[in-house]
């Protein structure tokens, strides 16, 4: 592993583990994103996928947000994309302008399995994303903890079969329901390259990773028991413990299971050491359910941010009140952040958690 400079800005990995804080750390889901003109700017030079795969490109943008919001951000996430798996895997994927993502020939039939790679070998597919961990954690200079992050199995699995976004999820739902032992066979594949891929982010430099689940709140209670919860509880344990062969300190780990809230429970003990909140989920309900032996994140709804200053103060100022800002907390969006979000809106988001953490810690 590198030599990387000394962290100066802990906040969020003593959050994320227990640990007392001064106030709560804060964060956003694509904080590197469409919303900053700054990154408008790379995409009209750069294709998407062309930024992810050049380690100096996906460094470049990774750091926008935290120099815009200089000392405001208490984490970067490392710009890449969720889909980087099912191309690892063999899949074409294109990220279409105005469309999203976009899979020209998505998994059909089971026998479509056979043109997904068996052996994968993620340093060769993937060592672009390791690349760029360790090219971003040093050119942070130690301002704060560097994020790397997979998309989940089920997630991943619905959009390898949908062909890109879907409002219903027929095709994948289809799939568990009617060929529910290829399903699992999938769901397996993906869990065991996404395995490998958090590793070798944590290898390159990554100090926190987080899983996302975007589509988990699609599934019932019980198929979520069944087609994704116990791919997320085998990720948290077979990162843990091929980290421990290798002689690797352990990292924090998050999951987030998007509209899953009859989930808590299960989540909170499925080996996580944080769990992501959507907006929909109220905090009291949340600390009731997972008894502290979680950190929560979130959960503000993006779109408050088209609110006004006035009306995003009010929200911070409630959800930190709820929430509690001394321990086991980190402040989020209850999803990504949208793309027309005014970048001073983001900026009052950031700079009244600050405020308002201070402000309640003290009392």
């Amino acid at each position: 592993m590198s030599e990387f400079p000394t962290l100066k800005n802990d906040l969020i990995l003593r959050a994320a583990t227990g640990q007392p804080t001064e106030r709560a750390p804060v964060w956003i889901m694509r904080q590197a994103g469409r919303y900053l003109p700054e990154f408008r700017e790379e995409r009209e030079k750069h294709d998407f996928f062309t930024i992810c795969r050049t380690p100096e490109l996906a460094t470049l943008v990774t750091l926008q947000p935290i120099n815009r919001y200089d000392g405001l951000l208490d984490a970067a996430i490392i710009f890449s994309d969720i889909l980087v798996v099912p191309q690892a895997l063999g899949m074409t994927v294109e990220m279409l302008p105005g469309k999203g993502p976009n899979f020209p020939e998505p998994l059909v039939t089971p026998a479509d399995l056979g043109k997904l790679k068996d052996n994968v070998d993620v340093n060769q597919e993937l060592g672009y994303v390791f690349d760029a961990i360790t090219m971003t954690r040093k050119a942070l200079e130690g301002r704060v903890p560097l994020i790397g992050f997979i998309g989940a199995p089920w997630t991943l699995m619905a959009y390898m079969i949908e062909g890109g976004g879907s409002n219903t999820l027929s095709k994948a739902k289809t799939w568990i329901f009617k060929h529910s032992k290829e399903s699992h066979e999938l769901l397996q594949k993906i869990t065991d390259v996404a395995t490998e891929f958090l590793v070798g982010q944590i290898k390159a430099g990554a100090q926190m990773v987080q899983v996302f689940e975007s589509w988990g709140g699609e599934l019932s209670p019980q198929d979520f028991k069944t087609f994704s919860l116990p791919y997320l509880t085998q990720i948290a344990r077979r990162v843990k413990e091929r980290l421990i062969n290798d002689n690797i300190p352990l990292v924090p780990m998050t999951i987030f299971a998007k509209g899953s809230w009859y989930g808590l429970e299960s989540l909170s003990q499925s080996g996580y050491d944080t769990i992501s909140l959507d907006w929909t989920v109220d905090p009291v309900y949340a600390k009731t359910i997972t008894k502290g032996k979680v950190t929560l994140q979130g959960n503000m709804d993006p779109s408050v941010l088209y609110g006004g200053d006035d009306v995003i103060r009010e929200t911070v100022r409630k959800m930190l009140t709820a929430f509690g800002t001394n321990e086991r907390y980190i402040v989020n969006l209850g999803h990504g952040i949208l793309p027309t979000v005014d970048p001073e809106a983001t900026k009052v988001f950031l700079e009244t958690v600050h405020k308002v953490g201070l402000e309640l810690n003290k009392n």
